[in-house]
């Protein structure tokens, strides 16, 4: 039997690889057709849909009233993103430059949005006000990108243009969505069926593990890069899908009627967080580049995350 969920707890991950792979080729075409900038629509169309996984494990674990999954899923994705896809694409790319289209102020306002989820939970319990703020920041976020790079000013008249738009690309968006909310309700069930099993918190299984899952497209994205021999990284599909991950943390705190969080040894996590994006705001701003040196070393950071998250959970 334990054999059996084991198999569909991989098999759902397999297909979330294939469901985000579909949504992340698809709004690529969008993207190419449009002419738009790549860093906006990196941030704010790859950002929302990269992070499909997430909202789908999250919704399935407000429905089963386990708000432990969604929690550790979205802040362990923060770390996921900034201590282990970008760590082993410098690892294997050589090194990777980071190129991006944020100011100082606007790189500063991006981090501020991703550390904001990190925060509200540092006492346990999160509001419905608190879900607010956490919106209404992404909201802000949003339109400082779009009004600096200009994705829906009057004179881009390509977002009108019906032959930009393919048919097959919009149904291949609705079937990767498909595909992956499906996969995400069995990774949810599973999850809560393997942290029962072991008697883990489920907050520490979606940290360690399902974050690690619903990361698949940001990961696709750096076996791409280092397969097609590009060292250069939008950034944007970073900095999107970790501050999206404040949007839903907002919507399901929402859903979940603002519910106590009994979270144990949360400051340690909330300062590996911190720490990933310092590191990350170091490299971005002073040195525009990642070594494979500096990738050991937060890929370091993130084996140091998981070994102190799972003895002293």
């Amino acid at each position: 039997m334990v054999l059996v969920n084991v198999l569909l707890y991989l098999v759902s991950f397999f297909f979330i690889w294939i469901g985000a792979g579909l949504i992340v080729s698809s709004t690529s075409n969008f993207a190419k057709k449009l002419r738009l900038s790549s860093f906006t629509v990196s941030f704010l169309l790859l950002g929302i849909l990269t992070s499909t996984p997430e909202f789908s494990v999250g919704i399935q674990a407000v429905a089963d009233h386990n708000p432990g999954i969604f929690v550790g899923n979205l802040l362990g994705g923060i770390i996921v993103i900034f201590l282990f896809i970008i760590p082993l694409l410098a690892i294997f790319g050589n090194g990777i430059s980071l190129k991006h289209e944020l100011d100082k102020k606007h790189l500063i306002a991006s981090i501020g949005v991703i550390l904001a989820p990190s925060v509200v939970v540092l006492d346990k319990r999160v509001t419905n006000l608190e879900g607010f703020i956490l919106v209404f920041m992404y909201f802000i976020l949003a339109f400082l990108v779009q009004r600096k790079n200009g994705l829906f000013d009057r004179e881009n008249s390509s977002l009108l243009n019906k032959k930009a738009y393919s048919y097959k690309d919009i149904l291949k968006v609705f079937l990767g969505v498909a595909i992956v909310f499906i996969s995400s309700t069995i990774i949810v069930d599973k999850t809560t069926y393997f942290a029962d099993l072991f008697n883990i918190s489920a907050f520490y299984v979606g940290l360690i593990i399902v974050s690690l899952g619903t990361n698949i497209p940001e990961m696709s994205i750096a076996v791409r890069s280092v397969i097609e021999g590009k060292r250069d990284i939008a950034m944007g599909d970073y900095l999107g899908s970790a501050s999206a991950n404040t949007l839903l943390f907002g919507i399901f705190t929402f859903l979940n009627d603002g519910e106590v969080l009994t979270v144990n040894n949360f400051i340690a996590t909330f300062i590996f967080i911190g720490s990933a994006l310092t590191f990350f705001y170091y490299f971005s701003r002073t040195k525009n580049f990642i070594s494979r040196t500096n990738g050991f070393i937060l890929l370091g950071i993130y084996v140091l995350f998981v070994f102190f998250e799972l003895v002293g959970k």
